[in-house]
């Protein structure tokens, strides 16, 4: 279910706000609850109280856009001046970081922070965190399937039509909306396959840092999975 229009914005903080109160909610009326998803950060954001980062002020991304696209290496400059750790970790190529950075550099924030563990094992509440765990080939079978799945029920169709009205800089970096707008359809379902089959590698990897993590084999029904984890669950 959707809870953001296309043209919206929807920052990390403000994410991390919701899912904390449906998540207490949740576990207020039925004593548990459960999380599914997503990024690494956005899914550690909804688990734990992260000090998230304050948003630009009005104006504010548009004059380091400015400053940026006037002179990419003079603005990486700047930002190793305001923020040495935050230039060493970004390239001065990387026109979204290096602006994010000298954002956060002139709030007297960080990119980088002090802690730059993506996860500890210090959680809001008492957390289950399984993962679920299949091989490379069940993987790639399981991508080209869902892929042929969307392109059936209609998404180039869907992409064309999204585009078409505003969409907020947030929902234009989803995976595949410009592949699907602008490349010829058996060109676009090949590179949304490989693109998916990169972010999952690296998604594999994330998962696999979180402490106390228990993989559950999931090549198998999705019953049997449910069953295993709540079995976890009861006896952990």
């Amino acid at each position: 279910m959707a809870i953001r229009e296309l043209a919206e914005e929807m920052s990390l903080g403000e994410y991390a706000g919701l899912a904390h109160a449906a998540i207490d909610e949740l576990v207020g009326v039925n004593g548990t609850a459960v999380v599914a998803g997503g990024t690494g950060l956005y899914l550690r954001a909804a688990l734990v109280d992260m000090a998230v980062p304050p948003a630009p002020g009005p104006g504010t991304r548009e004059r380091w856009e400015t400053v940026y696209d006037a002179d990419p290496q003079a603005a990486h400059a700047q930002l190793e001046e305001l923020d040495h750790a935050a230039a060493a970790a970004v390239h001065p190529n990387d026109r979204r970081r290096v602006v994010r950075a000298l954002e956060l550099a002139e709030a007297g924030a960080s990119l980088v922070p002090a802690d730059d563990r993506l996860w500890s094992e210090e959680m809001r509440r008492p957390t289950l965190v399984a993962g679920l765990d299949v091989s490379r080939e069940v993987l790639e079978q399981r991508i080209r399937e869902r892929t042929e799945e969307m392109f059936a029920r209609g998404v180039v169709g869907e992409a064309r039509t999204a585009l078409q009205m505003p969409v907020s800089r947030t929902a234009e970096k989803a995976l595949g909306l410009r592949e699907l707008a602008e490349l010829a359809p058996e060109a676009a379902f090949e590179r949304i396959v490989a693109r998916t089959r990169r972010y999952a590698a690296y998604q594999r990897k994330w998962m696999r840092r979180i402490p106390g993590i228990v993989m559950i084999d999931a090549d198998r029904p999705p019953a049997e999975v449910a069953d295993a984890i709540l079995e976890v669950a009861r006896t952990g």
